[in-house]
């Protein structure tokens, strides 16, 4: 009996489009199985250990090119067999066709051993009576010469890795070395900062105001080995942060390919996040599952992304998801940037191809990522020209950039009618700030003083939060005034900002400081030094003054 040979690649990389692209013709009777041995190795940091299956056994020997010779394929058990055969009749293989040789020929055929089919048959096998060879990752193995599938075990997956598809080995002659390939997703998380209407990755803003954060996953091209594909959201808000609004305001989004950004929403210069989807985005909301817990961490879990993108060609590009949820600061939020307010998000995606993904077990997940949110602390004190003495007793209206104006609970209100009034000390707190602008009128004055005419500002500007990493934000704030405001001090480690209103007694002229501001130092350095600077060319005046009048008289 003639027998016919073919020279193989080293392995079967399933992840590859194409097997080879020889023909294997195997003698018309099974002979017996061969009972020599070679050795295999899988390298890589997917898993720590992997089971492997022998669909064929063969007597395998080197040939040239790094090219193996296969003869005599027989199936390597009934077991195989009969977990196997169901599976190629279903891809297409002719139920005729039953023995190892057909078998062989039909997958080296026209590229039928795809990622998608090698995934399949693992399923089978796994759930078959066919027994498996435990291989440990970096130590070479013994095994029976023939064609294996290397399936990696999905409980020793790292953390940050996942498996693919399993890879059809050769293994004889000479020592064999595969490395499973992983394709692992990545998240990130964003804040919405209004004052520029871009997603960072910290951001300011008022207490109890609306505040959108953004999650975001990019899942890898060349996942064609899944039938399905959920990733699932789990993130972990600080204390400061109030979860009440998240579940109502979720919006999740997905569009294909895993390149092109994440701006799946358009964003406002109001602090609001849009919630109809940009050109290319889908909305998959009601495919997907929000859950918050009491202590205000949230899962958000969506559908078969394989599906709501219309099939496996379209996710074999990949995929970016997008959730998008409203989060504001509340009352116990941290003030300043000492510790500020963080939002941690990490993503559980599918171990392998074949993973359960009912339930937890099936998950691996990403490293976690960040964003911040920080708020600040106006003191206005009002103050006499005379002496820089506290006064109490102002009646004043500070409205922010919304329109809003301070009420004595220090809340906001909408409508812009509410006042404050100084207390003993003379001091107003605006606590829990955004940074940006702040309009303060004098409706009424201390007794014994005159308030000032119009409209003056007082301006907070937080420079350094747009970061690339949170750990990077070394926020500097800052605060001006317009006159008769003055800018004292800003501590952006606790977000304390101080500043006066100057009133002067009853009859006295007006203050020289009509206009312009006072930048913040820290300390009333600068304002002492401009104070000498405007009593130095008083004297000045006085001086020419006197000195001409004296002239005059003596004429």
């Amino acid at each position: 009996m003639n027998k016919q040979v073919c020279s193989f690649p080293i392995l079967f990389a399933l992840l590859a489009l194409l097997i080879g692209t020889c023909a294997v013709v195997f003698p018309a009777s099974a002979q017996a199985a061969p009972t020599s041995t070679g050795s295999i190795t899988v390298s890589g940091t997917v898993a720590s250990s992997y089971d492997a299956y022998q669909i064929f056994n063969a007597n395998v020997v080197d040939g040239d090119n790094d090219a193996k010779i296969a003869t005599d394929l027989v199936w390597a058990s009934g077991a195989v067999r009969d977990a196997v055969l169901p599976v190629l009749h279903s891809a297409g293989m002719p139920n005729s066709q039953t023995t190892a040789q057909e078998a062989a020929e039909w997958l080296n055929t026209d590229s039928h051993l795809t990622s998608a089919l090698s995934a399949q048959l693992a399923r089978s096998l796994q759930s078959s009576g066919a027994v498996s060879v435990a291989l440990n990752a970096g130590t070479a193995a013994e095994l029976p010469c023939g064609y294996w599938l290397i399936v990696a075990d999905d409980d020793a997956i790292a953390q940050g890795e996942a498996g693919t598809a399993p890879i059809m080995a050769l293994v004889g002659g000479s020592a064999v070395t595969v490395k499973p390939k992983a394709a692992t997703p990545k998240v990130a998380k964003n804040v919405l900062e209004d004052s520029t209407a871009a997603w960072q990755k910290a951001a300011d803003a008022t207490v109890g105001d609306d505040l959108y954060w953004r999650l975001s996953a990019a899942v890898p091209a060349g996942l064609t080995a899944y039938d399905t594909y959920a990733v699932r959201f789990v993130d972990t808000m600080s204390a400061g942060l109030d979860p009440s609004k998240v579940a109502a305001s979720m919006h999740v989004y997905v569009a294909a390919g895993a390149d092109g950004g994440f701006d799946a929403v358009p964003a406002g210069r109001d602090g609001r996040a849009g919630t109809e989807p940009a050109k290319g985005w889908t909305d998959i909301t009601a495919q997907c599952a929000t859950k918050v817990a009491a202590d205000g961490t949230f899962t958000v879990r969506t559908g078969d992304l394989i599906a709501a993108l219309g099939g496996a060609d379209a996710f074999t590009a990949g995929a970016r998801v997008v959730a998008v949820y409203n989060a504001p600061l509340n009352s116990a939020c941290n003030h300043g940037i000492a510790k500020g307010n963080p939002n941690e998000v990490y993503l559980r995606y599918p171990r392998s191809p074949l993973a359960d993904q009912s339930g937890d077990a099936g998950f691996t997940r990403t490293p976690s990522d960040d964003a911040c949110a920080y708020t600040w602390d106006l003191a206005l004190t009002k103050r006499g020209s005379d002496g820089d003495k506290p006064l109490p007793g102002a009646v004043l209206s500070i409205a922010d950039d919304r329109g809003r104006t301070l009420a004595a609970d220090g809340t906001w209100d909408a409508e812009g009618k509410a006042t404050v009034t100084t207390g003993e000390d003379g001091r107003v707190t605006v606590s829990g700030v955004d940074s940006g602008k702040l309009e303060v009128r004098e409706l009424k004055a201390p007794k014994g003083y005159t308030a000032f005419k119009g409209t003056r500002s007082v301006t907070v500007k937080a420079d350094g939060l747009d970061v690339k990493q949170v750990a990077a934000a070394k926020p500097k704030l800052t605060i001006t005034a317009e006159s008769p405001l003055r800018a004292d001090s800003a501590d952006g480690s606790t977000g304390s900002l101080e500043a006066s209103i100057i009133n002067t007694p009853t009859g006295t002229p007006p203050s020289i400081f009509t206009g312009g501001f006072m930048p913040s130092t820290g300390d009333m350095a600068m304002y002492a030094a401009a104070a000498a600077a405007v009593a130095g060319a008083a004297l000045i005046v006085v001086a020419l003054l006197v000195k001409r009048g004296g002239g005059s008289h003596k004429e």
